[in-house]
């Protein structure tokens, strides 16, 4: 098979590196249907796996990043979905992408909790694992865009939380102050009970010519470092990546990312071998400038993943392999992905996309297991990265 080229320019003499690109777009046999309703638009959803290892909670909103939230629960570790739940009344009343968080307060109480966003952030609770879920009420007077986006438990101060999160001036209080040219601002917001109650949020960076937004989080394997994976809206650039070594507490300026990370809502957890996995959307600027269908990016507008080591990112490395896991249809219309590594390895991944031509996005859960990406790396084309626009060679 010809090798596929990517050109990326950094403005360096350097060679031009190579790594594995796995297309899993094909072996649909591992794709699982967690919700699909004719007509229905159903996207952005987040899961939660709890401590029996096997079951598998998920919420989503009937609707694109809003409308009411539908609930489902799986108890063989995403291999079946069960039907849609009853929620409290006002999950219908939902604005935004719902996201969930399991957390533990001081005194050893384990909830997990669900945020809603735009203006004013509520969020429900549940005490015992989703059986039973409270209304969504607010949290204070602030609101953001994918509210919580991302949360990080404080290391050495049980029931502490950090939650980062963003907004464009729209949503952040009552009343719309978006600027011209539009800036976009990264939130911290602190919870010391266990995520019952939050802190106003912090300004961590702002800026109007990078849109820093969709903030993912992940701690270093030796728990000193926390990085946060964020997409760069105005499609001009990579996305980037900021650091913390005090909690939370302050961050380094913001840097590109390699171009293997670049895209929307990244998701990432750690695999049994120490190697990270990252779901996301690809979104590229020479993507987003072209197109989808004259994209050089053979996954540019689908449901992407990269595997490789935490220091990878630390030092601007492309990591070990991409991949595709599955073919969206329609423009970039998909990947908000949610990621769960089981006891025996597994990968669970959830997200939505238009998995079918014509039909409304729907939602689907995927498996796989590392050395199975492993040897199918053997195999595969390679992506030559050597510049910042990027073409096929």
């Amino acid at each position: 098979m010809r090798a596929l080229i990517i050109l990326l320019c950094l403005n360096l003499n350097i060679t031009a590196k190579e790594i594995p690109y796995i297309d899993l777009a094909k072996e649909t046999d591992r794709q699982v249907i967690v919700d699909k309703e004719k007509g229905q638009y159903l996207g952005h959803p987040t899961t939660a796996l709890l401590s029996d290892g096997k079951t598998v909670l998920c919420v989503y909103p009937k609707g694109h990043g809003k409308g009411p939230i539908v609930y489902k629960r799986s108890n063989d570790a995403g291999k079946t979905w069960g039907k849609r739940l009853q929620t409290p009344t006002s999950w219908a009343s939902s604005k935004e992408v719902p996201t969930l968080f399991q957390v533990t307060d001081k005194e050893g109480n384990d909830r997990i909790i669900m945020f809603s966003g735009l203006y004013p952030i509520r969020m429900a609770y549940s005490n015992d694992e989703g059986k039973n879920w409270s209304e969504l009420k607010s949290i204070g007077e602030f609101g953001g865009i994918v509210a919580m986006g991302t949360m990080i438990s404080v290391k050495g101060k049980p029931g502490h939380y950090r939650a980062l999160f963003h907004d464009d001036g729209r949503f952040i209080s009552n009343k719309s102050n978006r600027e011209t040219p539009v800036k976009f601002t990264l939130y911290s917001s602190l919870s010391v009970d266990g995520g019952m109650t939050w802190e106003k949020p912090e300004t961590i960076y702002a800026s109007t010519k990078i849109h820093l937004c969709e903030p993912g989080s992940i701690r270093s394997p030796d728990g000193k470092q926390i990085a946060v994976l964020l997409r760069e809206n105005s499609r001009r650039e990579n996305s980037y990546v900021i650091f913390s070594e005090n909690e939370g507490e302050s961050w380094t300026e913001p840097r590109e990312l390699p171009i293997t990370l670049t895209g929307d809502r990244h998701t990432a957890k750690y695999l049994p071998d120490g190697r990270l996995f990252i779901s996301f959307r690809c979104r590229t600027a020479i993507g987003s400038k072209l197109g989808v269908s004259k994209s050089p990016i053979p996954y540019e507008g689908d449901w992407a993943a990269w595997i490789g080591k935490y220091q990878n990112i630390v030092n601007g490395n492309p990591g070990q392999y991409v991949i595709r896991i599955a073919d969206n249809k329609k423009g970039w219309d998909t990947t908000y992905p949610a990621v769960e590594v089981l006891e025996n390895g597994t990968i669970l991944t959830t997200t939505y996309g238009h998995w079918q031509e014509g039909e409304q996005p729907y939602i689907i859960s995927v498996r796989l297991k590392a050395n199975e990406i492993d040897q199918l790396a053997q195999k595969s084309p390679k992506l030559s990265i050597k510049s910042d626009t990027m073409h096929l060679e």
